[in-house]
């Protein structure tokens, strides 16, 4: 079994503080830590259920966070940034049997995490079809649109509360980590929150995996919201983007390719 794992740090177990997730300050050595564990202990569910192959992408920032030392020897990572449109899921082809998303986090404006946002802090809302756009909503669909299903989610309760809402993946398993409100979070022990998430990733993966694919539309409407009218104005003239009011661009197609290349342009 071929395993691909998506792995964030704002969505693990305490991370609280934006110097928490950034490297050079104080906080993040711990923080970076907490995510190299918890990326392991989702490798050691899945190897448990049979996979003999992981390749984890180190999604944060610089991406360059993972202590590759600490994972098993059957595990390959991706750091840095190729500048693939695929971004946060970049390396995973039809050949992987699953995909599991690790410390994400929720959208952009939503309450549940200090640190909520959709790929960058200079929007108020995200919203795809209709449904808030979270990180995990965009790669989870790329990955299906490879044949890839999407199998485990850990992160903070008001990201999966909203994901099991869209009802998009089924079968997928989850780990709310923490839960927060406005700028305060209560988090689980993590020590704990690893236990749970390897359970969970065994889970995840001895499913019977052809029930798990999420179903891709088959039409996309885009629409992104800036704290600045300045930012939409200019963002909409990236080709297919319409200004539809002051703070708010909008893209309508049916090739989801296009949604993840204006991510990488517009957020």
């Amino acid at each position: 079994m071929r395993v691909f794992i998506s792995a964030d740090i704002e969505g693990t177990t305490f991370t609280t503080l934006w110097d928490e997730t950034e490297r050079g300050k104080d906080l993040y050595p711990a923080a970076a830590k907490q995510m190299t564990a918890e990326v392991k202990a989702a490798c050691e569910g899945a190897i448990a259920a049979g996979a003999d192959y992981i390749l984890v992408n180190d999604a944060h920032d610089e991406a360059i966070n993972i202590d590759v030392r600490e994972l098993p020897e059957c595990v390959e990572v991706i750091r840095g940034w190729s500048g693939s449109p695929f971004s946060m899921v970049d390396g995973i082809d039809e050949s992987f049997d699953a995909v599991m998303f690790v410390g994400y986090h929720s959208a952009a404006g939503r309450k549940n995490n200090p640190l909520s946002h959709t790929h960058s802090t200079i929007t108020t809302e995200v919203r795809l079809n209709g449904m808030i756009c979270s990180e995990f909503l965009l790669y989870s669909l790329a990955s299906a649109t490879k044949g890839v299903p999407s199998v485990l989610l850990t992160g903070d309760r008001g990201l999966i509360d909203d994901t099991l809402e869209q009802n998009i993946h089924p079968n997928l398993k989850t780990v709310a980590v923490k839960d927060g409100l406005g700028g305060a979070t209560r988090c689980l022990n993590p020590i704990l929150a690893c236990k749970k998430i390897r359970a969970a990733a065994e889970e995840a993966c001895k499913q019977d995996l052809k029930d798990a694919l999420g179903k891709v539309p088959e039409h996309f409407v885009f629409e992104v919201s800036y704290k600045e009218h300045r930012d939409a104005v200019r963002k909409s003239f990236y080709p297919g983007f319409t200004l539809v009011d002051d703070h708010t661009v909008r893209m309508e197609t049916d090739d989801f390719l296009n949604v993840l290349r204006a991510v990488q342009f517009c957020l």
